[in-house]
């Protein structure tokens, strides 16, 4: 499963929530086994235009506005802070000298 699908997936999660859907609403509306939302909100299924199409008619965006999902690349910050709280003392001796090294192959 890529990021692009998780990121998708959590994009559909969040439109279908901000209409008050279920899972399974959403599906009937466009004619989906619930499973399938499911699948798709995972990052595990991506689907065909056909169902882009009817998702973003049944919540009632543009087809564009599924894919605006750049605001949850925001929270990169936040999921960098969790790692690094989780490592032992070796593991973030390694880590910055990792980060060094990368910091020094600037574009």
């Amino acid at each position: 499963m890529n990021s692009g699908n998780k990121l998708f997936g959590k994009r559909i999660k969040e439109l279908r929530e901000s209409k008050k859907y279920t899972q399974e609403q959403l599906a009937e509306k466009i004619g989906l086994e619930y499973q399938t939302i499911s699948r798709i909100e995972t990052g595990y299924y991506f689907t065909g235009y056909e169902n882009l199409e009817k998702l973003a008619n049944a919540l009632e965006v543009n087809m564009s506005d599924l894919f605006d999902y750049g605001h949850f690349n925001d929270n990169l910050e936040n999921q960098i802070i969790d790692i690094v709280k989780s490592m032992d003392t070796k593991s973030l001796e390694f880590a910055l000298k990792f980060l060094k090294a990368l910091s020094q192959y600037k574009k």
